[in-house]
């Protein structure tokens, strides 16, 4: 049973965590790639493509077939692995401008897009697989399990799930990310500054979370990332 989210507490939050991604959209990816003020230097760049690298050897063992629900999409950094292996993808998040520039990268008709807010959106179906990249550690702490049930929700019986995120480490020590407590203030290349949620987690404390809620979850790190796949258990 979920316990009720504090919505009146973090609605303010949540609502300019959507606006700093919608406004993100143009210059997201310089992020992932390390570009501009995200360059780390040659040798950093090198380790933390590597590590990319070995989370994308995990997911192709994993194997991520048939109907795949990915929430918060993006701009299609990860949505571009997913179609090696999927049927069918039915891509989630709240920001139209990530929705666009992930059509315009991807092009694919086994690709649906649904522009919505993944804390009121209602799957429509039952999925294989379900997919998150970079995503968990903006869920508000009090949301939670609402949203593992909203995972579960959609997913066919022995149905999985892979997540991609960062640890505490990585968000410390990128440029302009300012971590304070289970939020985090950022800025954007024109200065804007907007305070989102950024909840880090351990890897045991989350996969024995995990647990409770009847998944079991296998969760590893490199040094800068924290992921996850498994099944549900029941």
């Amino acid at each position: 049973m979920s316990e009720p989210p504090d919505e009146t507490a973090d609605a303010g939050l949540v609502e300019q965590q959507i606006s700093y991604y919608r406004a993100r959209a143009p210059e997201y990816d310089e992020w992932f790639l390390r570009q501009g003020r995200h360059d780390r230097g040659e040798e950093w760049n090198r380790a933390w493509f590597s590590e990319v690298e070995e989370v994308c050897e995990e997911l192709s063992r994993f194997r991520p077939v048939g109907k795949i629900r990915e929430l918060a999409c993006g701009t299609g950094l990860w949505t571009e692995q997913l179609a090696r292996y999927a049927d069918h993808i039915t891509a989630v998040d709240a920001s139209p401008e990530v929705l666009k520039l992930n059509q315009e990268r991807l092009g694919d008709d086994q690709i649906r897009y649904v522009q919505a807010d993944l804390f009121e959106w209602k799957p429509d179906a039952l999925y294989d697989v379900a997919f998150f990249g970079f995503w968990l550690s903006h869920v508000p702490p009090d949301r939670f399990t609402a949203f593992w049930d909203l995972v579960r929700s959609a997913l066919k019986p022995g149905g999985r799930v892979f997540f991609v995120d960062s640890l505490s480490l990585e968000s410390v020590s990128s440029k302009n990310h300012h971590s304070e407590d289970q939020t985090s203030l950022r800025q954007l290349n024109d200065g804007r500054e907007f305070r989102i949620y950024k909840v880090f987690y351990e890897p045991d404390e989350l996969s024995s979370r995990l647990r409770v809620f009847g998944w079991n979850v296998r969760v590893r790190t490199t040094e800068h990332i924290l992921y996850g796949f498994g099944a549900l258990t029941g």
